[in-house]
């Protein structure tokens, strides 16, 4: 026998339940906001952007050719800023205590497709290192570039910069408050419905047909609350019989 729950019956649960959702929730709030206010440290990022592009020449000024060759070198390029001979000159000059593979995980490089300008961004803790990294990588690679390669088409387009109130760029304490009040409400929903499944006693007479399929006669009532009747019979019955005797 395949058993169906309505509609009404899933509201009722959910109702039935709802201050354990409601709990659930507003601990997942509370966890997520104080973990991403108080807990997780700020990392910051600045960026800068280098153009690769052929050197001056008697050549006219578009060439498609010469396009199609530097925006090949492009991937070339993004391999060896992030190099060991770039990132320890790098680490050298800005007196860092991190060694090449250290300094390695804070940049990341990239380019648009098709286009010759690539993006450095570093970060970091602190914006003002993330941006002095940022621009001495790009200063460095320009230098070095010319010796690795024996070619000068490299220039730097912008300079990494550090804004009066620059935010990070992670954590999100709101994003992860509202991600916390999705999962949160999933969480306590679910748990609502797993400790209704699990609750297989009967408490209604409804459910005494709907499961033996046979209607209810009648019904016996609980002997607390007869008990309380009969408390409530003799407190009332008691002042009666009280005067009755004073009279006789």
């Amino acid at each position: 026998m395949e058993e169906t729950i309505s509609l009404r019956e899933l509201m009722e649960t959910l109702r039935k339940r709802m201050s354990l959702i409601i709990l659930i929730t507003l601990t997942a709030i509370l966890v997520s906001g104080a973990v991403s206010f108080f807990l997780l440290t700020p990392i910051y990022q600045s960026s800068t952007q280098l153009l690769v592009n052929q050197a001056k020449s008697d050549q006219p000024a578009y060439n498609p050719g010469e396009i199609q060759t530097n925006l090949q070198l492009i991937n070339t390029y993004n391999v060896i800023i992030k190099s060991p001979a770039i990132l320890e000159k790098v680490s050298s000059d800005l007196n860092l205590d991190l060694n090449a593979s250290q300094l390695n995980q804070k940049i990341t490089v990239g380019s648009e497709a098709e286009s010759q300008v690539i993006n450095l961004s570093v970060t970091d803790t602190d914006p003002q290192k993330a941006a002095n990294i940022a621009n001495k990588t790009a200063e460095v690679f320009q230098t070095e570039i010319t010796k690795i390669m024996n070619v000068d088409n490299v220039s730097i387009l912008a300079k990494a910069e550090v804004g009066e109130k620059q935010s990070p760029i992670k954590p999100k304490p709101l994003l992860n408050i509202a991600i916390a009040t999705v999962v949160g409400l999933m969480i306590g929903v679910g748990l609502a419905f797993l400790l209704e499944f699990l609750d297989n006693t009967i408490k209604t007479e409804q459910e005494v047909e709907k499961l033996l399929g046979l209607p209810v006669l009648g019904s016996i009532a609980r002997i607390e609350d007869q008990k309380e009747d009969m408390k409530g019979n003799n407190r009332s019955g008691r002042p009666s019989r009280e005067r009755g005797e004073r009279v006789g």
